[in-house]
C-alpha cells in the first residue's frame, strides 16, 4: 500500500491553482471551477483541491511537504508574497518546520526532516502484519 493523494476542500478552487503552483506543484488536472489536481515535483504523490459547500470549523488536518532547502524555499515564497504563520524553526522531534495556510484555510507545513522522518532515534521496530493483501 502506498499513499498517493490527499484531497483538500475549498469553497473556491481557482485561488488554489496560483497558490500551489507558487509552491512548485504542477497542475495535471484542470476541471475548474470544481476540481484541480497537482503533482509534486519530487516523488509520485498528488494533491487535489475539490469544491465543497460545507460550512463549519476548519479541519485540524495538516498536509506536510518536505523541502530539501526549507529555508531557501521559505525565503523565496516570502519574497513572492506568501504569508507564513511560523517561519522555519527547529523542533524537538528533529524536524525543521514552517507553517502556513492555503487560500481555503487548509493548514500546511513545509519541513525538512532528512532521515529522522522515517528513522527517528525513538522509532518502534515492530513487525508489520498485513491482514489483507490483494
Amino acid at each position: 500500500m502506498n499513499l498517493n493523494q490527499v484531497t483538500l476542500p475549498a469553497r473556491e478552487v481557482a485561488p488554489a491553482v496560483a497558490f500551489y503552483r507558487r509552491l512548485g506543484l504542477r497542475l495535471i488536472v484542470d476541471a475548474l471551477p470544481r476540481y484541480v489536481r497537482f503533482e509534486c515535483p519530487d516523488g509520485d504523490s498528488t494533491l487535489s483541491v475539490e469544491q465543497t459547500d460545507a460550512t463549519g470549523p476548519p479541519s485540524a488536518t495538516v498536509v506536510y511537504f518536505e523541502c530539501e532547502d526549507l529555508d531557501g524555499m521559505v525565503d523565496c515564497l516570502v519574497a513572492a508574497g506568501v504569508e507564513f504563520e511560523q517561519l522555519p524553526a527547529d523542533q524537538p522531534w528533529l524536524w525543521r518546520e514552517a507553517r502556513l495556510k492555503d487560500p481555503a484555510g487548509n493548514r500546511l507545513c513545509l519541513y525538512r526532516a532528512g532521515p529522522s522522518r522515517r528513522h527517528p532515534p525513538w522509532r518502534v521496530n515492530a513487525e508489520v502484519t498485513l491482514e489483507c493483501r490483494a
